[in-house]
């Protein structure tokens, strides 16, 4: 199989990572309209958001759909379910690892491998919310509750275009109807502070880009304010709405990249405290602290983690993602030998397939600056096998032939 090659390149592809950071990690749920509200469903959607965020989607699914049955011609009801079954396909095949959009290598990354019907039902219900909202937006263009959920459908139809898809001028044109609708949102409801969450990141994200970048985006129309941003997200954060959790990771996301790791470590811990059986949550203290070159910190956090995945702490662990990360750290930190056990233990053959990749080719670098030759070359060979389409397999191949000297 040959690699996936992105034909985006330059500013137009920098434009297109920007703005997909924002829709990849972002659920941005519905808020539900008082119109509907019922306290049986009330209570069933917040059951199904506590095992969301809980990644518990099989769970969260069920109450989903019950509340949908109940309300079928609700675009809020369909929001909500359409979220739970795409973001249980992204975390089945670790496409919610915030290491993945640090850096641009996800342009060239495969397709997630949704399944023919995965796919189907995803596009079926952003069709069904997207068509519910738009026909009371004909009749009421000025329904604030109806253009949030429009929204948040184009939001969610953004993360799958590129994550999924790679169809990523498809995504960005959805990105930014999800920017519009949610700004015309604060318009005309200017307390509604789950409509900050994507408004402020794409501020966020755009007042990020290089000058040439930005300019060229303001000429299509794009504007963006960095501090605005992270205000929005932080008061988003704060209201208690249905995305104050997404309002949280997008800041901290945001704090992390731009160096503030004391502040982003703050909002972490905050999410650790909400739902403390995420396993994702419970990575980011040690990725914000490893980015932060405390190596020996995020090393005891990863190993915190390790050790509650043993204690059944979290409801759908990924440990050996824990153990990777565990081994860059303790590699970061000069501890080969260490490092290497902690690979090896990533690499178990039930490991996730490109997590087990990565663990391959990290092993086979440790073993090459541990003067292991014959050690090493087995486990590039190993890691191709996998898949000797990837990134990492490339690697592999090129320290076939000469070894690994460091970075």
């Amino acid at each position: 199989m040959t690699p996936y090659r992105s034909p985006l390149s330059g500013p137009a592809s920098n434009l297109v990572i920007a703005l997909f950071l924002v829709t990849a990690l972002l659920v941005t749920p519905s808020p539900a309209g008082a119109d509907s509200a019922k306290p049986d469903l009330d209570a069933l959607t917040r059951s199904a958001w506590e095992h969301f965020y809980s990644l518990e989607y099989d769970q969260a699914i069920q109450d989903f759909q019950k509340v949908l049955n109940a309300r079928p011609d609700d675009p809020v009801a369909v929001n909500h379910l359409l979220d739970a079954v795409l973001y249980r396909e992204l975390y089945r095949y670790n496409a919610l690892d915030t290491r993945l959009y640090s850096k641009q290598g996800f342009l060239t990354s495969k397709q997630v491998p949704l399944t023919d019907a995965a796919k189907k039902q995803v596009k079926e219900l952003a069709d069904r919310a997207f068509s519910l909202s738009d026909k009371r937006l004909k009749s009421a263009p000025k329904d604030a509750q109806a253009l949030y959920a429009r929204g948040t459908t184009e939001g969610i139809r953004a993360t799958y275009q590129v994550i999924v898809e790679k169809a990523y001028f498809a995504g960005l044109r959805s990105a930014l109807a999800a920017r519009h609708d949610h700004e015309e949102v604060l318009k005309l409801r200017p307390d509604m502070a789950d409509a900050k969450t994507v408004v402020g990141a794409h501020n966020f994200v755009v007042g990020s880009l290089t000058m040439p970048v930005k300019a060229m985006a303001g000429i299509a129309g794009i504007h963006g304010d960095k501090k605005k941003g992270l205000d929005m997200l932080a008061e988003a954060g704060r209201a208690g709405g249905e995305t104050n959790v997404d309002a949280r990771v997008a800041l901290a996301l945001f704090l992390r990249r731009e160096g503030q790791f004391q502040e982003g470590l703050n909002v972490v811990h905050t999410l650790v405290h909400d739902y403390p059986r995420n396993f994702l949550f419970a990575l980011e203290e040690g990725n914000l602290q490893f980015d932060a070159g405390k190596y020996a910190e995020s090393a005891a956090s990863f190993r915190a983690v390790i050790a509650h995945c043993k204690e059944n702490k979290y409801p759908s662990a990924r440990v050996e993602v824990a153990q990777l990360y565990l081994g860059d750290s303790l590699r970061a930190e000069g501890k080969l030998q260490e490092a290497y056990q902690a690979y090896t233990a990533a690499s178990a053959p039930a490991s996730i397939a490109d997590i087990r990749q990565r663990a391959l080719l990290s092993a086979g670098e440790v073993s090459d600056l541990l003067a292991r030759r014959e050690e090493a070359l087995l486990q590039y060979r190993a890691a191709i096998a996998l898949d000797g389409s990837s990134e990492d397999a490339d690697t592999a191949r090129k320290y076939l032939d000469k070894p690994y000297k460091g970075r």
